[in-house]
């Protein structure tokens, strides 16, 4: 497309073919997000379509017109890159998520996450990888081995806790996008958790002792990269509460934020443990601590800093994605047999939907029983959303795909090929159909009247005090309530317990330690000054977290 030509024309400012090339595609490409934006911001109010949908879209019309102009030479502008996704694109999205949920929420439901997102995509993994086995093994696509439809579970019970940002809204929905979103994060990094251990799984000798060692192999992963996230988000904390940076420059503030961030991630990276599951727990206790500690203006610049590049990067990922739908290499090996790969996309496709509905709707029956109020039971409309929302997949699907089967982006084998073509059909297809339908599924199930009242409680009940922030005198004057004794408590409510207990220990020794709102350290020009104005420092009531 000119490529020739431009080299002539620069060739005297010393750029070269490859180079001329690679500057039209980062323009080409930029201008396209910029496309995405503005089509986004105009779509704002639609119910059907959303940005992630809108960039998808946009991309597959984009891969159409490179199609025409290449002479189906090539459908996308930039070659996928497994580094590009894992390294630079993730960790700002799951980062922000981590920094801007809810956490009362979130930690309310916790162990409800934990049970969808770890226990839920085991049984969406078995589901998915005994029918694939038991199906694709009698179609005779190509040379594939009992590890390849085990990847292929792995694959497909992973996820897009990306697009559910889009169609989930925490102010409006704030139990259903605690539970789809936070089980989506814990669901990609089990997902990505079990697909490196296939790599080294050995098929042959399959026992109890394998499986026993799997599962503990997994449990010290959860915890040591949720350790590591907390560890590095309390050191910038501690970092910055002591040195108070912002007295001379509120950009290195922001900085380290964004650097011990990013390093939290690439630790984990680099001890083989979930880097997803670090960051995200990382930009949780920064969020509880950090932010505190830094100035007002620069806490308004990490807010929106950091929702810009997960934001930038969340269009990135679907506009690529809508690209590679159509990339010619793919289609060619898998083109002798159009009506077979229709065929797999399809089964993968009711596969991801029994899959699905194969824990969201049992763990949600265990999970009510251990409910003692209505309110907190996950009624059955919110069961068919929450299995309805979690249906799309995403660039982690993709990624793994081409991990598994494709070199440096090319394959020439044919079951690999089929494989590859199938998951770039079946994402792109579940985004924008379960995420266009995902909105006026929610708007028909779970009316705004009725969403309020079965999110929160209507009244306050016997443990409302837990559920606070008082402390001192606030506290003597809810005196006259009379708690029952602390085993009670935890047998009757334990989740509230335990947040009762975690904040008087948070607040006795951790925000001292660390910071945070109330502890902030007063000097002129910090921020306690800023946001207090010289008066003292008091724990807010309704600040949970």
């Amino acid at each position: 497309m000119g490529v020739n030509l431009g080299a002539l024309v620069l060739k005297s400012a010393g750029l070269s073919v490859s180079d001329y090339a690679s500057v039209v595609s980062i323009n080409l490409f930029v201008a396209l997000l910029c496309a995405c934006i503005v089509l986004g911001h105009l779509l704002e109010e639609n119910r059907w379509v959303n940005e992630s949908i809108t960039a998808l879209i946009i991309g597959l019309c984009t891969g159409v017109v490179i199609l025409l102009t290449t002479k189906g030479k090539s459908s996308h502008i930039l070659v996928f890159s497994e580094d590009l996704f894992f390294i630079y694109l993730l960790p700002p999205i799951i980062f922000n998520a981590g920094f801007q949920v809810k956490k009362k929420q979130f930690f309310r439901n916790f162990m409800t996450i934990t049970l969808f997102g770890a226990v839920g995509t085991m049984i969406s993994f078995f589901t998915i990888s005994l029918a694939a086995i038991a199906i694709f093994s009698r179609m005779n696509i190509g040379t594939l081995d009992v590890g390849d439809f085990l990847a292929i579970g792995a694959i497909f019970s992973a996820t897009d806790s990306v697009c559910t940002l889009q169609v989930l809204n925490q102010d409006e929905t704030p139990l259903l996008y605690s539970l789809v979103f936070g089980e989506g994060v814990v669901n990609d990094a089990t997902s990505v958790v079990l697909f490196n251990a296939l790599q080294n799984f050995d098929l042959v000798h399959i026992d109890v002792a394998v499986v026993l060692k799997f599962l503990g192999n997994f449990i010290y992963l959860f915890l040591s990269s949720t350790f590591l996230g907390a560890f590095t988000g309390l050191l910038s904390a501690y970092i910055i509460k002591k040195l108070y940076i912002g007295r001379h420059s509120t950009d290195r503030e922001v900085a380290l934020m964004m650097l011990m961030a990013y390093l939290s991630y690439m630790l984990a990276e680099l001890l083989d443990l979930s880097g997803i599951l670090t960051v995200f727990f990382c930009g949780i206790v920064m969020s509880h601590y950090t932010w505190h500690n830094v100035t007002e203006s620069s806490r308004v610049t990490t807010k929106h800093a950091f929702a810009t590049l997960s934001f930038i990067a969340e269009t990135f990922l679907f506009l690529y994605v809508g690209m590679d739908a159509l990339d010619i290499e793919k289609w060619k090996f898998a083109s002798d047999s159009p009506g077979k790969s229709i065929g797999i996309s399809s089964i993968l496709l009711g596969l991801v939907l029994v899959g699905r509905a194969a824990f969201v709707f049992p763990l949600s029956f265990l999970s009510n029983l251990t409910k003692k109020t209505p309110y907190e039971k996950i009624t059955w409309r919110q069961q068919i959303v929450i299995w309805w929302a979690g249906l799309m997949r995403g660039a982690v699907s993709i990624a793994l795909a081409y991990n598994k089967f494709a070199r440096s982006g090319h394959t020439q084998l044919h079951g690999n090929a089929l494989m590859i073509t199938s998951t770039i059909t079946v994402v792109p297809f579940s985004t924008m159909v379960f995420g266009m339908m995902t909105k006026p599924l929610i708007r028909l199930l779970l009316p705004a009247s009725s969403n309020a009242v079965t999110s929160e409680p209507s009244s306050p009940s016997l443990h409302s005090p837990l559920l606070t922030s008082m402390q001192g005198s606030d506290l003597e004057t809810a005196a006259h309530i009379v708690r029952p004794s602390s085993l009670r408590m935890l047998l009757t409510k334990p989740t509230h317990t335990v947040h009762y207990y975690w904040r008087k220990f948070d607040n006795a020794l951790m925000r001292p330690m660390f910071g945070g709102r109330g502890f902030v350290p007063f000097s002129p020009g910090s921020p306690a000054e800023q946001s207090v104005h010289g008066e003292r420092l008091t724990l807010q009531i309704n600040e949970i977290f």
